[in-house]
Formats: C-alpha cells, structure tokens, sequence
C-alpha cells in the first residue's frame, strides 16, 4: 500500500479513492452544516454528531448498540465516524462540504 501524507490523495489498488487514511466514501458520509447542530461534523442525512458516535465506541458499545439506538444510523457511517475520529487525531485536514 501506497506511503500518504495528509494533504496527498492516493488510488489504493483496488481503486478506492483515498485523502489521507480516509476513503472518499466515508468522506462524502461527512457532512457540516451551520444549520444543522451548530454545525458540527455529523453523520449526512441525520442530525448525529460524529463525536456522539465516537462516544458510543470510546464507552464500549457494539455497532448493533449504536444502531439501536440511534436508528437513523448506518453500520457505515458508524465506520465514517471512527475515520474521521482516527484522522483528527493524526492532525489530518479532511475537507468537508455540506
């Protein structure tokens, strides 16, 4: 696999468009918005934030808990989430749209 930087965009090989370790498919899963949970980082299409996902994994819950109890949740925006987190925390800059 291809060495990255955070501000390099990468082609794994089998053809999975990358910025950093975040593919652009949990990207797109991102969405912010001024309007929308003050605009937070949340989970497009719902109005839950990321770091209430993160929460969720940090206190030890299952994917099958989170979704449970936020329906509105998909079992790939559970993983967006935990991307997004990883690559905030690596000091990536992942650019978002709304």
């Amino acid at each position: 696999m291809p060495s990255n930087t955070s501000d390099e965009t990468v082609v794994r090989p089998r053809g999975e468009r990358t910025i950093g370790s975040v593919t652009q498919q949990q990207i797109d899963m991102i969405a912010i918005d001024p309007d929308v949970v003050h605009g937070q980082a949340r989970i497009r299409g719902t109005r839950i934030p990321v770091s209430v996902v993160l929460d969720c994994l940090a206190a030890g819950m299952t994917e099958d808990q989170i979704l449970a109890q936020y329906p509105t949740l998909t079992v790939e925006g559970i993983r967006a989430s935990a991307a997004y987190g990883a690559a905030l925390a690596r000091e990536e800059i992942i650019p978002l749209r709304e």
